[in-house]
């Protein structure tokens, strides 16, 4: 499972994304994040961590750095100095 995520958004990566604006607030991007969080944490959490980060992602937040966080949260990574 954790490899079939992976490699969708690694497609999102390389045969969409270079298509589209660069529009995320955050770094690592979404796409970065949502893989990161699969590895860290598995295909479910990590998936509903990576969805948790795109919902934040939009133009009305101010971004920045927020890594995926050692622990399982949907929320952004408050420990981070922004």
């Amino acid at each position: 499972m954790r490899k079939i995520l992976i490699a969708l958004v690694r497609f999102y990566q390389t045969g969409i994304s270079p298509f589209l604006p660069p529009s995320c607030r955050y770094y690592p991007t979404c796409s970065s994040y949502m893989i990161q969080a699969i590895q860290k944490h598995g295909a479910i959490k990590g998936l509903a961590m990576g969805i948790g980060r795109i919902l934040r992602c939009h133009p009305f937040i101010k971004g920045g750095y927020d890594p995926v966080p050692d622990h399982f949260t949907v929320f952004r990574n408050k420990s981070v100095d922004h």
